[in-house]
C-alpha cells in the first residue's frame, strides 16, 4: 500500500514538472515586426515571413548598440 502512494505522488510530482516546462515554453515571447504606420494602423509580421528575418537581425543589432557598456 505505501509503494502505491509513494508511485502515485511520484507520478503526479513528473506530471507537474513537465506540465510546468511544457508552460514556460509556450510563455515564452516570440519575436516579430511590427510596423506602425502614420495613419495608426500597426501589421505585424512573424517569424519567417519575407523580410522579417532581416529586419528582426537589424533590430537586434540596433538594441544591442543602444545597450551601455558594462
Amino acid at each position: 500500500m505505501a509503494r502505491h502512494r509513494l508511485l502515485a505522488a511520484f507520478l503526479v510530482a513528473a506530471g507537474s514538472a513537465a506540465a510546468a516546462v511544457a508552460f514556460r515554453r509556450r510563455a515564452q515571447p516570440r519575436a516579430r515586426v511590427e510596423l506602425y504606420f502614420e495613419d495608426g494602423t500597426v501589421s505585424t509580421l512573424e517569424p519567417g515571413a519575407p523580410g522579417s528575418d532581416r529586419l528582426l537581425a537589424l533590430a537586434r543589432e540596433a538594441l544591442t548598440a543602444a545597450r551601455p557598456a558594462r
